[in-house]
């Protein structure tokens, strides 16, 4: 998919792109502040996303430091020991007072990675930036819409930002009842990080509205619906969720809060409500919002795989399909979080629904693998990135099993098994995935090359610090180590202690790579205009884009992966741009 005739010429780093000053500091500020372009909004998401990661990072940190060592009285002083986390808060902490502390800590990790980081972290900044230019348009459809989204999301995190200030809250990220609504609310803060989600969830809708009128309103001349690159079908099909799904979660929480408001009983028992109803409501958005954070990963895979390796995508129709059969059976799962609070005959029927989603997500794996199969592979960054997910999320699809299957989930139900499945999935999928995806496109963003080294290295210390602290885990939940528990038995104590160490390797390797991007942006050398050798789109565009994103209305002349017919024999990413005579003509792949 490419113009024959916009290819051929480079922009200077900067020069009449996006990224141009348009006049002063203040006259930039305003600019950036009220601009409705696509590619500055996705920018603006992407700083506010990094930012939240690294303050759910630093919970996480906290949460393993508090792990390190079991908590112990010492029965003839009465002197505790292994709070190490309360004891940065209180000269001489009680046991309460620690537990209260790591609960807090716990419960801000998971509300900030899932609500402000995980769910928005690609549509709302790579697919904001990237899917109208590899549509082949302008914009999105509604561009005034788009900024709308995005004060709504800073809306959201400050809510979440002033109930941390105000002390933390300590119900876990589900905000499960009955503890969330009988538990003590000063300052309200509880209230204010049930209504951070709540406004959250109205940038994602209408994110996801304005995606799915793009893709279907405003694509390319020449650009049917299976000339897409897989990204757009994944962002797509992820925005299907988040339309039709987030408003339950909407509803949910607002019901939350009207009963903690107003002493009504829907989900307290002790009013005559049912916290089970809650959970219900809470799954049934929390488990297609899953697909949400991880579908866009996999059509950023599904990109980086194909150009990586030099080689059209094996079964890519395929794979465009099982994005929207994911999607679909992402809503008839939710039960299998709750098969401990179901009947029997509810608890069979959601575990064979589970073992669905197998089959549209085993797919798109295998398709990948067979589109490695004899390319001709270059071990970029990216690429790297791209293997780890494989590896990772191999590994947390595989451990979904157990947890799908009714014997075994009775005996891992709440354990650590399920913490390190959660992560290998989430992190290990959506989050390495996002890095795939960054460093693939950092050329694209900025128009700057980053140190190619510099950056496998950090990815390696990602690699070896994610196993360390996530794979231990498994064992420590199949041992019987249950989760959100601020202290254990000592026999567990290897165990937490190698996990603990890897995550800050972990929070290491990330610092590395914001360092890389950092001197990328300060000395990097000016990226060409098509580094890797994509044919989608996004590479017919200035590094970086300019304002509108073409400099003439691009036409598609060939399919988004015809590497074979497309790259000349011998070709080397030196050789850019591709000739025009290599370029097939619509509809003939």
């Amino acid at each position: 998919m490419a113009s024959a005739h916009a290819q051929g010429h480079s922009h200077d780093h900067a020069h009449g792109s996006y990224l141009t000053p348009k006049g002063g500091f203040w006259t930039t500020v305003l600019d950036w502040a009220t601009t409705v372009d696509h590619k500055k909004i996705g920018m603006m998401y992407l700083v506010a996303i990094l930012f939240m990661f690294f303050l759910g990072g630093l919970a996480a940190l906290a949460v393993r430091t508090e792990l390190f060592q079991p908590v112990r009285v010492d029965a003839q002083t009465g002197a505790i020991t292994g709070q190490l986390l309360a004891n940065w808060f209180y000269a001489e902490p009680t046991m309460a007072q620690g537990n209260d502390v790591y609960n807090i800590a716990f419960t801000l990790h998971g509300a900030i990675m899932v609500f402000m980081v995980i769910v928005p972290s690609i549509p709302a900044s790579l697919g904001n930036f990237l899917l109208p230019i590899m549509l082949g348009t302008k914009d999105v459809a509604f561009p005034r819409l788009n900024l709308l989204s995005w004060y709504i999301y800073v809306i959201g995190s400050m809510f979440a930002v002033g109930a941390i200030l105000l002390g933390g809250v300590d119900t876990g990220w589900t905000f499960y009842t009955p503890y969330s609504t009988s538990t003590g609310n000063e300052f309200g803060k509880l209230t204010l990080m049930v209504m951070a989600a709540f406004i959250l969830g109205f940038s994602s809708i209408l994110t996801g509205l304005n995606f799915i009128v793009t893709v279907h309103k405003l694509r390319a001349p020449g650009m049917g619906w299976f000339d897409m690159p897989l990204f757009v079908w994944a962002v797509y099909s992820s925005a299907i969720i988040q339309v039709l799904a987030t408003p339950v979660i909407g509803i949910t929480l607002l019901l939350l809060v009207f009963e903690r408001t107003f002493n009504v009983g829907i989900f307290d028992p002790s009013l005559g409500g049912d916290p089970v109803l809650y959970q219900h409501f809470f799954w049934f958005y929390s488990h297609p919002v899953v697909y949400v954070m991880i579908l866009p990963g996999m059509g950023i895979i599904s990109d980086v795989l194909a150009v990586h390796s030099h080689k059209k995508i094996f079964g890519y129709r395929a794979i465009a399909y099982s994005s929207l059969g994911i999607a679909a059976v992402s809503f008839i799962v939710w039960g299998h979080h709750m098969f401990t609070s179901m009947s029997e005959l509810a608890s069979a029927v959601f575990s064979g629904l589970t073992f669905l989603v197998a089959i549209p997500t085993a797919v798109k794996v295998f398709n990948w693998i067979s589109t490695l199969y004899k390319g001709s592979i270059a071990f970029t960054t990216p690429m790297v990135y791209a293997l780890i997910f494989l590896f990772l999320f191999s590994i947390g699809g595989l451990t979904g099993l157990p947890l799908g299957t009714l014997s075994t989930d009775l005996h891992l139900h709440d354990s650590y098994f399920v913490v390190a499945h959660f992560h290998y999935v989430m992190m290990g999928g959506t989050i390495m995935a996002l890095m795939a995806g960054l460093h693939h496109w950092w050329p694209k963003f900025f128009g700057r090359m980053y140190n190619e080294n510099a950056a496998l290295f950090c990815a390696l210390i990602v690699f070896v610090g994610f196993n360390l602290t996530f794979f231990t885990q498994f064992y420590l939940g199949s041992q019987g180590m249950p989760r959100r528990y601020a202290s254990y038995i000592d026999e567990f104590t290897s165990l937490h202690q190698i996990s603990t160490y890897g995550s800050y390797l972990l929070g290491l390797g990330f610092l590395g790579h914001l360092f890389v991007f950092l001197h990328s942006l300060a000395a990097g050398r000016v990226a060409p205009q098509n580094p890797w050798g994509g044919l989608t789109l996004e590479w017919v565009a200035a590094s970086p884009p300019v304002e509108h994103n073409f400099d003439h209305d691009p036409v598609v002349k060939h399919g988004p992966y015809d590497f074979e017919t497309t790259v000349p024999p011998g070709w080397t990413p030196d050789e850019y741009p591709i000739p025009a005579e290599n370029l097939r003509t619509a509809g003939s792949h």
